[in-house]
């Protein structure tokens, strides 16, 4: 199902923070508890992160044809870079022979390169791009198939990609600079990352309802008019933890009990986990944090120890 006809369906019901959550707090609501955080331990701010990694498209290790250049040089890195010069509406695929899941994203088709994510782990990938004929119906313009051993798995979870787009000079990484500062601690970063998020920023149902199927977030426009749908708070979170040196993925799955398509975030922490609502967050884990949710509020029964929640897409 379409994001913008979930949240749609969601406004309706009235389910809060999924991906149609209100404006109007229900019955519940999210926030960061922690012991580790005070008021003096805010101003001192010990946290130091680490140099910001990027993601590039280099022209001379790039190979292709009908218009398609694809950089396969960082695959160890983490992601694939594609960049097209074609009329009409693009498309990349990707799959892995380690995963039953297709990605699709549709890319620029002007020359400007785009960046991938490699999310599906090691493996045998193939990559692809297809020009779309007419209606659903598409053609391929080159196909890529290339072994991928990843330096480490964190790897595609703390970079820049065509889904969390952001550079060293993108308001939003100048904003986690900013709360990163007056942090001792990961976990520090991420309170202040997201609750910062939750009190700032509002869903827009008016977004919710007209967006198109292949909708992108921009963390920095959706910092800037302070609203967006449950994609834009996990992009503009997955963008701020990222740039400071905090693996950060970007879910996209279903949240029971209604089955409700959904976009949240998770974490990975080195440090001693926080505290949300019924829901522990644990050291040397990936822990899930939901920012729609915390900031809209939800009925009781969307809040439990994550087992409601369905992974489906990784970014």
């Amino acid at each position: 199902m379409a994001l913008h006809k979930l949240c749609c369906i969601v406004s309706i019901l009235f389910l809060g923070v999924l991906v149609g959550c209100s404006s109007s707090p229900g019955s519940a609501s999210q926030t960061i508890q922690t012991s580790s955080i005070s008021s003096a331990a805010a101003q001192t701010g010990q946290f130091v992160a680490p140099d910001m990694l990027t993601s590039v498209f280099d022209e001379a290790a790039a190979t292709g044809e009908n218009g398609v250049q694809i950089d396969t040089s960082h695959l160890a890195q983490g992601y694939v870079a594609v960049r097209a010069t074609v009329d009409g509406k693009l498309k990349f695929l990707l799959s892995s022979n380690s995963s039953t899941l297709q990605y699709s994203y549709l890319i620029p088709n002007d020359g400007t390169p785009a960046i991938i994510p490699l999310q599906l782990g090691n493996g045998t990938y193939q990559f692809a791009v297809c020009k779309n004929i007419e209606g659903t119906k598409y053609s391929y313009l080159y196909r890529q198939s290339e072994q991928v051993t990843l330096s480490d798995e964190f790897q595609p979870f703390l970079r820049p990609s065509i889904y969390i787009n952001y550079t060293a000079d993108s308001a939003c990484v100048k904003k986690a600079a900013e709360l990163a500062s007056q942090a001792n601690t990961q976990m520090d970063v991420v309170t202040n990352i997201y609750n910062f998020i939750v009190t700032t920023i509002s869903y827009d149902k008016t977004k919710a309802e007209t967006i198109g199927t292949d909708y992108l977030p921009n963390p920095d426009e959706t910092l800037q008019s302070k609203s967006g749908i449950c994609v834009d708070y996990a992009a503009l979170a997955a963008a701020m933890l990222r740039s400071q040196g905090i693996p950060t993925k970007l879910i996209t799955g279903y949240v029971a009990p209604n089955n409700l398509y959904h976009a949240w975030n998770m974490v990975w922490l080195e440090d001693t986990g926080w505290i949300t609502v019924e829901l522990k967050v644990d050291k040397n884990t990936w822990n899930r944090i939901d920012a729609t949710f915390a900031a809209g509020g939800a009925d009781a029964s969307y809040i439990g120890d994550g087992s409601n929640y369905t992974d489906y897409l990784t970014y």
